[in-house]
């Protein structure tokens, strides 16, 4: 299975079947025993927090064991029934050897006919509900990943769609590549151009991952490829159902009972990406609550000082190509964006960036957001949304990707943030590619531990005023 895309899925059920087993078992000891069902246990010598909590754990446990966790190439509700009603047995079983090895009699017998078949239908149910949630989140777009199929054959046109079989794992279809010359195709799902188009595709559409499904006499094509998106941090999926040897390197992993060769290009661990998500809208809420005087206070002053328009609203580039609006404290006059032309030669940055120390657009107050950084505050609300993070690369104007090589474009394989590695290392660093040098380097030692030390970086940077 192809491991980063299932990793979500498999901890949201793990821990909904934790949760609704220890309230089926809180809430069958309240209708059995009444309010004072903890007492009840107690009396019978045993813990009832304690109790519940071991059967909470105890049940995923036994659904890991049945194989539950794993993606079914169909889900069917027959399947899932038979697995439940397996573990549910073996949990019975379990649960009654327990209670003659700890020489528990006095517990309630009939509490125990009623827990095991209550349970059953409690987790299918409710994993029948969250797998309908997360296929209507993932069908909506939210944290949907893009997925290019190079090839036009049947087996390329296969593997597209055991992928849209699985609208769980948040991966589509945009289109295929064929190749040249293009042949007359009938498929459902658009040709978006030729092999020979890829890095035009790759950088006009929104492309997470590339999946190359090309017949033999054409496999030649696969390392030129593969090594256009290791440059772009784009992700490479080979389907070996047709090539007789994996190619050398990448990972093999499974999905749908096809064997998969994947190349991962930068930080991979799902459980750590997760956990920096997780952080991140963490963060960034209770920053939002917290700070909230501190917005209006400063929203307040902007207004009063600088006239009308406290936020200012700007189209930047984030995750693989992703379009999006920053928010940020308004910190220049009303027709910034119309003067920038005239400023373009005191621009003291060498490539494709733009950074004026003195520049004269900005307004009384600006000068001082800039200087302590507070004007960034209000990206907390993008990262909030997912289009950004608290760390990560800076967030690039159309503008300047447009003029991006390919060099320069992984950076867009992490989402921006709102501080990074180089405002802490290198904010007066006036090389462009010196900054996409550090971004890179941010990308490839990623860690939690290296995001939490930039973070605690980055507040000393701010109360010493080393913004610009």
């Amino acid at each position: 299975m192809i491991r980063r895309h299932i990793v979500a899925l498999r901890l949201s059920l793990m821990a909904a079947d934790a949760v609704t087993a220890f309230l089926v078992f809180v809430g069958l000891s309240v209708v059995r025993f009444g309010p004072d069902w903890v007492r009840t246990w107690e009396s019978a010598e045993v813990h009832a927090v304690g109790a519940a909590l071991a059967y909470g754990i105890a049940w995923p446990a036994l659904l890991w064991l049945s194989g539950l966790y794993r993606l079914r190439s169909r889900w069917s509700l027959r399947a899932q029934l038979a697995d439940i009603l397996r573990a549910g047995g073996l949990l019975a079983v379990l649960s009654f050897a327990v209670l003659f090895l700890l020489k528990l009699p006095d517990v309630s017998r009939l509490f125990l006919l009623a827990l095991f078949p209550t349970q059953v239908a409690v987790t299918l149910v409710s994993r029948f509900i969250l797998r309908r949630i997360f296929a209507s989140m993932r069908t909506r777009g939210y944290n949907t990943r893009f997925l290019l199929v190079v090839g036009t054959s049947p087996s390329a046109v296969a593997f597209a769609d055991r992928v849209e079989r699985h609208p769980d794992l948040g991966l589509r279809v945009i289109g295929h590549l064929g190749l040249p010359p293009t042949a007359a195709w009938a498929g459902r799902r658009p040709v978006l151009g030729t092999v020979d188009e890829i890095e035009d595709i790759l950088h006009n559409r929104v492309v997470d991952e590339v999946a190359i499904c090309l017949p033999a006499n054409s496999l030649h094509l696969v390392e030129p490829i593969t090594r256009l998106c290791e440059e772009e941090g784009k992700i490479v999926r080979l389907p070996l159902d047709d090539v007789g040897l994996p190619i050398a390197g990448g990972r093999l992993e499974e999905f749908d009972g096809v064997p998969v060769l994947s190349f991962v290009y930068g930080p991979d661990r799902a459980l750590g990406m997760l956990a920096k998500r997780l952080l991140d809208f963490t963060v960034a809420a209770v920053a939002l609550i917290a700070l909230s005087p501190v917005f209006l206070a400063i929203a307040v002053w902007i207004r009063a000082v600088d006239g009308p328009g406290v936020f200012f609203r700007q189209s930047r580039i984030g995750l693989h190509g992703r379009p999006f609006r920053v928010a940020k404290f308004r910190t220049m006059v009303r027709d910034a964006e119309a003067r920038l032309v005239e400023l373009e030669e005191l621009n003291e940055i060498r490539g494709h960036a733009f950074k004026v120390t003195n520049d004269p657009r900005l307004s009384r107050t600006g000068r001082w957001l800039r200087r302590t950084s507070l004007d960034e505050l209000p990206q907390l609300w993008n990262v909030l949304l997912g289009e950004m993070s608290l760390v990560g690369p800076r967030p690039p104007l159309p503008r300047e990707v447009a003029s991006y090589n390919v060099s320069h474009r992984r950076r867009l394989s992490m989402k921006p943030g709102i501080t990074g590695l180089w405002q802490v290392t290198a904010r007066r660093e006036q090389d462009f590619d010196r900054w996409v040098e550090i971004d890179l380097d941010y990308i490839d030692r990623w860690s939690l531990w290296l995001d939490l030390k930039i973070m605690l970086r980055t507040i000393p940077a701010m109360v010493l005023h080393e913004g610009r």
